[in-house]
C-alpha cells in the first residue's frame, strides 16, 4: 500500500505579509495558551513544564506533516483526563514512572494514528456523533471541575474518582483555606467575566504573571498557600519511554480511547475552519501530522497531544491563518523554557486550578445542549447519559460508551426506520402519512414506503409491518405497492425474508409491486432470486408506472406532490 507524504501543506503558500500577520497572531496565541497548557499538565498529573513541552516539538511536527492550516495540536483537557484517570492507579502523579507511562501512551497513540493514516481510516471520525461528543465533553468538564476543587479550596488530599473527590471535599470542608479560596474565586470570576466581555484579553496569562509576582513578594508559601515549587527549565530531554511489556498492554486501551477522541475532535475542528475559509480538508494527512506530534511528544518528556477545537478557535480569534503562527507559538515557548521557567516555581496551585476550572466550564456547552434538547429530546437523553457515564465510571470508559451510543443510535434508526403509506385526505387526494394498521390507500390498494435499507436486523420489522397493514386493511388487499426509493441495499438474510413474504402474498392472491427501484436494489433482487418471485412485470423505476399496473387511473391527479 502506497502512502504519499506532503510536507508543510499547512504553512505554504505564505507571503511576506501573511507571515508578518501570522507571527503577530502566534505571539498573541502564546500569551493565551501557555497558561492553559500548564493547566492541562495539571489535569494530566504531569509536571508543569511538561505542558510547555507539548507546545514545542509536537507543534513543529504537525506543522511539518499535517495539512490543516488552522488546527492547533498541543495538550488538551479531554485526552489528558482520559489517560490520567488510568495512570493515577498505576503510579504516583508527576513521578518518573508516571512520566514514562504517559510517554508510552503517547507513543501507542501515535502508532494507532499512523495505522489509521496508512489504511486511510479518517472516516472513523464520522462514527462519533456531535450529540454524543457534546455530552462527552460536558462530562469531562464536570469531572475536571470537580478534580480542581481541592486545589481551589486549599483542601488536602486527592481521590481517583469524581464521586470520591466530591465526597472528600465535603468531608474536609472545615479545612478550607480562606486565602486560597479568595484567590481562586477572584481568578475564576475575572477569567469568566472577561471571556464574556473581552475575549481577546489574555486574562489567564495576566493571572499567572500577577500570581507569580505576588507569591514571590508576599511569600504565599509561608502563609499556607500551596505553590508549584521548583520547575525544570531548558529544552526537553530526549529519551525512550521505559515500561514493562505488561504495562504496555495495560496502556493499550487507554491509547485507543485517546485515539478515538483525537480522531473525532481534530477532524471536527479542522473541518469547521476549513469550511469557514473555503479550504480543502485532508483528514488522512492530518492523522499523519498528529501521529508525528504524539511520537515526538513521547520522546521529549511530554504527553498525548490532540487537535483541540478550543485552542483552534482561540488561534482563529487571534488571527492565525496558517501553521506559521503555531511555529511562532513554539518559538515563544522555547524562550519561556530557556529564560523564564525558574519563575514558575512561585505560581500558586490555586491559580492554576482556577484557570483549569474555567476551561472545564467552557467544555460544558449549555447552548448546544439546549439546542439538542429543543430539537431532539431523544438525542439529548443520549448526551446526558454519556456525560453521566464519564463522571460516574470515568473518562476511559466514557469514551467507549460514547462510541457505542453513536453506533447504537445509527443502528436504531436503521432497525426501526420511519415507514409511510399513501392515504386519502379530506380533499380526495393521497398524502403520505405514518403507516398505521387499519388504513389503506384505496379499496384493494396499499402504497407503502420503507425508510431504510433492508438488512438482517430490520427484515422481521418489514415483514411484520407489511403483514399488519394487509391483515387490518378495511377491504381485501389486491395490490401492495412497495415504494423502494429509500432502499439501496438488500442483504442475504433480508432477501430470504422478503422473498418468502412475496411468495406468501402471491399465493393469497395479492400482487406485490415494487416502485422506484434503483439499479443497486434491482441488482440485489436479481442476485437473491426475488425478481422471479414478484415477476419482471411488477418491478418499476417510477411510482407512476406501478400505480398504472395496479389499475389506478390518473395517479398524478390523486397523489399530492408525487414526482
Amino acid at each position: 500500500m502506497t502512502v504519499r507524504v506532503s510536507v508543510l501543506k499547512g504553512v505554504l503558500p505564505l507571503s511576506r505579509a501573511a507571515a508578518a500577520r501570522d507571527a503577530l497572531a502566534g505571539v498573541q496565541l502564546a500569551s493565551m495558551d501557555i497558561p492553559q497548557v500548564l493547566g492541562y499538565a495539571r489535569i494530566a498529573g504531569m509536571p508543569a513544564v511538561a505542558g510547555l513541552y507539548t507546545a514545542f516539538l509536537p507543534l513543529l511536527a504537525f506543522a511539518f506533516f499535517g495539512a490543516s492550516r488552522h488546527l492547533v495540536v498541543a495538550a488538551d483537557s479531554a485526552t489528558a483526563t482520559i489517560f490520567a484517570s488510568r495512570l493515577s492507579t498505576m503510579a504516583p502523579a508527576s513521578s518518573a514512572e508516571y512520566a514514562a507511562l504517559a510517554a508510552m501512551v503517547a507513543l501507542l497513540t501515535a502508532a494507532l494514528l499512523l495505522i489509521a493514516r496508512i489504511f486511510k481510516l479518517g472516516f472513523l471520525a464520522d462514527f462519533l456523533s456531535r450529540t454524543v461528543l457534546v455530552g462527552f465533553l460536558a462530562g469531562v468538564g464536570v469531572q475536571v471541575g470537580i478534580a480542581m476543587l481541592g486545589d481551589m479550596l486549599g483542601v488536602p488530599g486527592h481521590a481517583a474518582s469524581s464521586v470520591d473527590q466530591l465526597l472528600l471535599v465535603v468531608r474536609e470542608a472545615a479545612q478550607i483555606h480562606p486565602a486560597t479560596l479568595a484567590i481562586s474565586l477572584l481568578v475564576a470570576a475575572t477569567i469568566l467575566f472577561c471571556k464574556r466581555f473581552w475575549p481577546r484579553l489574555p486574562v489567564p496569562l495576566i493571572a499567572v504573571v500577577a500570581g507569580i509576582a505576588a507569591s514571590d513578594v508576599f511569600g504565599f508559601a509561608a502563609h499556607g498557600i500551596s505553590i508549584l515549587g521548583p520547575v525544570a527549565g531548558g529544552l526537553p530531554p530526549l529519551r525512550v519511554p521505559s515500561v514493562t511489556w505488561q504495562q504496555m498492554l495495560d496502556l493499550l486501551p487507554v491509547a485507543a480511547s485517546c485515539f478515538v477522541m483525537i480522531v473525532a475532535q481534530s477532524a471536527a475542528a479542522s473541518r469547521v475552519f476549513a469550511e469557514r475559509y473555503h479550504e480543502t480538508v485532508d483528514t488522512n494527512a492530518d492523522l499523519l501530522g498528529i501521529a508525528a506530534a504524539n511520537a515526538v511528544a513521547a520522546f521529549s518528556g511530554a504527553f498525548v497531544v490532540n487537535g483541540s477545537p478550543t485552542q483552534t478557535a482561540m488561534a482563529d480569534r487571534a488571527g492565525t491563518r496558517s501553521q506559521f503562527a503555531q511555529l511562532v507559538f513554539a518559538a515563544v515557548v522555547v524562550v519561556v523554557l530557556l529564560f523564564f521557567s525558574r519563575y514558575l516555581q512561585y505560581l500558586p496551585h490555586c491559580i492554576l486550578a482556577s484557570i483549569v476550572f474555567t476551561i472545564a466550564v467552557g467544555l460544558v456547552n449549555l447552548s448546544a445542549l439546549s439546542a439538542i434538547r429543543r430539537e431532539s429530546p431523544g438525542e439529548f437523553a443520549l448526551a446526558v447519559f454519556t456525560a453521566a457515564a464519564v463522571v460516574l465510571i470515568g473518562v476511559e470508559h466514557g469514551i467507549l460508551v460514547a462510541v457505542a451510543l453513536s453506533l447504537l443510535r445509527h443502528v436504531r434508526h436503521s432497525y426501526r426506520p420511519h415507514t409511510m403509506m399513501l392515504a386519502p385526505n379530506g380533499d380526495g387526494l393521497w398524502v403520505p402519512v405514518p403507516a398505521v394498521p387499519g388504513s389503506e390507500t384505496a379499496p384493494g390498494l396499499i402504497v407503502y414506503r420503507f425508510g431504510a435499507d433492508l438488512f438482517y436486523a430490520n427484515d422481521h420489522f418489514f415483514v411484520e409491518d407489511v403483514s399488519g397493514l394487509i391483515g387490518h386493511a378495511p377491504s381485501a388487499v389486491r395490490w401492495f405497492v412497495v415504494d423502494a426509493s429509500a432502499i439501496t441495499d438488500l442483504d442475504y438474510s433480508a432477501a430470504r425474508s422478503v422473498g418468502e413474504l412475496c411468495a406468501s402474498l402471491k399465493r393469497s392472491g395479492i400482487d406485490v409491486i415494487f416502485a422506484r427501484v434503483n439499479r443497486y436494489l434491482r441488482a440485489d433482487m436479481d442476485r437473491h432470486g426475488i425478481t422471479p418471485i414478484v415477476e419482471e412485470r411488477c418491478i418499476f423505476g417510477t411510482l407512476h408506472e406501478a400505480l398504472l399496473m395496479a389499475g389506478v387511473v390518473n395517479p398524478h391527479e390523486q397523489i399530492k406532490g408525487a414526482p
